[in-house]
């Protein structure tokens, strides 16, 4: 049995033989200039070197890159659905291609890994207007032994990639990589195109070869990438012989701790077995997202507010699974002590911290569910009086029987209670919920989360009036620092709450007493000047020919860009928001200064 921590090594060791550099993993937190709450893909943080830029530590790169996805929570309970995973990564900046691409990734699935050569099926682009048949992918598979009848050419939904609304951009096809789960095909033309599940998507390589121009047409890249993204869960599943993703070492060690404590069977019931799913993945995601060196905790806004759900979804299926839901904090040590703690040795140092923080959102939900089932029963008393006084006024009345959606809704949003919660509350008592009028109420509430996420730049853990001003404080003080130690310095990582900033920055030393007395000085001088803080939008190819800066990846030349300016002190690209003028600030304290990272350095500061 292989496992996690060797398939890591295996995959570094593999591509490192090849002349790649290991370049570690970035936070899973976005830093709000990716459009994302978090870091989605394994080669989002690529995007930048991908687009034309040059990376500074060569042209072959590779890692094991944390993703955290949120957006099929209700999927998880299933054998394969995850919140947080792993995509294992390398990159070609300009330098090999298909030939070479092909031949490792052929060599480290049969050799490395030992899939059979003659199951391995493939799928490349079939070509249309725009773009020729990729006969030269398919050439090099057949070449390497992959059989003709497992070479599938799928349309561009399927096998091409490009940024969709984007013009000069790096886009073109990509070759991926299936494997059977079993021998048994369902029917006679069961392939990668049938949905019986037969078949699972074990890693893709994409090839940017060409350009995108107006019009919809293409022309050759003369520098052509490559990037790759193989599953380490889903890896792992294959290479163990296994079709449930919470038997691997990932999740062994927690799920036979929950059937210890809850005396239940994961594999021979089936409500327990969803309810240990979930509590597994939500606590290990919650883990990493508070462990995290750009780490968050519960809230109601932004990424925090996920991670609020997440934890209050798993502490409730603790109570489903009849549990004490401090049987997390336990999970949360198996995931540190046992499972991550080579592989993300920051969780080890942050691990007290981890627990409080999910031990104190435990005590605040058991409060919070509590007053709900209050209001669940006073709502079921209402329905009960007025059915008695309709009867008594006319016999013919018939009965209500269902819970109104916008009732389902309020116990969702102000006491947390899942959908399900309410359902079976209801149930018990003969009732049922209007869930077509909750599904409508939690449409418009979800609308209004991604406006507020998307609100939530610049590091910021919650938008209001004190971490708008910390956020602009953040850019006096960046703007200070480029002063003292030149512009090829710049922002490395971002955390602001209504208490405090937290800014990472590349530096090669530890900062001394007088320069962080300079520092603070020179963040005090600006506020003392009362400058106004000007907001102005123009194309990024101008903003950045006018002085512009700012860790902002453009699509392209002609995106437009948000620019805030403090006159003679900052003009950077940012998301926003800010403070209209400097003087709102206070006073700026600088409180510590540390390091965060090998060449990277921290400073916490607060205003007064």
């Amino acid at each position: 049995m292989i496992t996690s921590k060797e398939l890591r090594d295996k995959w570094i060791k593999f591509y490192e033989e090849r002349g790649h550099v290991n370049i570690g993993a970035v936070s899973l937190i976005g830093d709000g200039t990716t459009g994302v709450m978090f870091n989605v893909a394994g080669m989002q943080p690529l995007m930048p070197y991908l687009l034309g830029k040059k990376h500074p530590q060569g042209t072959r790169l590779c890692n094991v890159q944390g993703c955290v996805r949120t957006v099929d929570i209700d999927s998880v309970g299933d054998a394969t659905h995850f919140t947080f995973f792993e995509m294992m990564g390398n990159w070609s900046l300009g330098d090999y291609f298909k030939k070479e691409k092909t031949k490792w990734s052929f060599e480290l699935l049969t050799e490395v890994f030992g899939f059979d050569k003659d199951k391995i099926c493939s799928t490349v682009f079939e070509g249309n207007e725009s773009a020729p048949r990729d006969e030269e992918t398919a050439g090099y598979l057949k070449a390497l032994g992959i059989k003709d009848e497992n070479i599938f050419y799928l349309d561009k939904s399927n096998n091409w990639w490009e940024l969709e609304g984007t013009v000069g951009t790096p886009c073109g096809p990509d070759n991926e990589w299936f494997y059977p789960r079993h021998d048994n095909p369902c029917c006679d033309s069961c392939d990668v195109n049938c949905d019986c599940g037969r078949y699972v998507e074990i890693g893709n390589d994409v090839y940017m070869q060409y350009k995108k121009l107006e019009g919809g047409k293409y022309v050759e890249l003369e520098n052509k990438n490559v990037d790759t993204g193989f599953g380490l869960d889903r890896l792992l599943l294959f290479l163990n012989g296994l079709s449930d993703g919470y038997k691997t070492d990932l999740f062994a060690s927690v799920i036979s701790h929950l059937e210890k404590v809850s005396n239940k069977s994961y594999d021979s019931d089936e409500k327990a077995q969803k309810a240990m799913r979930i509590i597994a993945d939500h606590t290990r995601t919650s883990v990493m997202l508070i462990g995290d060196k750009n780490g968050i905790t519960p809230s109601n806004t932004g990424a925090g507010y996920i991670l609020r759900r997440l934890l209050r979804r798993a502490i409730r299926y603790c109570m489903m699974l009849e549990i004490e839901p401090s049987v997390m904090c336990d999970c949360t040590k198996i995931f540190i002590e046992q499972i991550y703690d080579s592989a993300y040795p920051l969780l080890v140092e942050k691990e007290d911290y981890i627990l409080d923080e999910i031990n104190k959102e435990i005590k605040k939900f058991l409060a919070t569910i509590s007053a709900g089932m209050k209001e669940f029963d006073k709502a079921i008393i209402g329905m009960e009086r007025k059915n008695a006084f309709m009867a008594q006024k006319d016999p013919s009345y018939i009965p209500e029987t269902v819970i109104s959606g916008k009732q389902a809704f309020r116990l969702y949003d102000t006491f947390g209670f899942p959908l399900e919660l309410t359902v079976e509350l209801a149930s018990e008592r003969g009732l049922t919920v209007d869930e077509t009028a909750f599904n409508e109420a939690f449409k418009a509430h979800q609308e209004l989360s991604k406006a507020q996420a998307q609100a939530a730049k610049g590091g910021l853990a919650e938008q209001n009036e004190m971490t708008i001003k910390y956020h602009t404080a953040t850019h006096i003080m960046l703007a200070g620092l480029r002063k003292m130690f030149g512009d090829k310095t710049e922002q490395k990582g971002s955390n602001i709450t209504a208490e405090r900033l937290r800014f990472d920055f590349n530096c090669d030393h530890k900062m001394t007493e007088e320069e962080l007395k300079w520092l603070e000085n020179f963040v005090n001088e600006v506020i003392a000047k009362k400058i106004d803080v000007v907001k102005t939008e123009e194309k990024y190819c101008d903003a950045v020919k006018g002085g512009a800066y700012g860790v902002f990846n453009a699509e392209s030349d002609d995106q437009t860009v948000t620019i805030y300016t403090i006159d003679g002190v900052d003009k950077q690209i940012c998301g926003g928001p800010h403070v209209k003028n400097t003087g709102e600030l206070g006073t700026f304290v600088i409180k510590k200064e540390e390091s965060s990272s090998s060449g990277v350095r921290r400073i916490k500061a607060i205003l007064k």
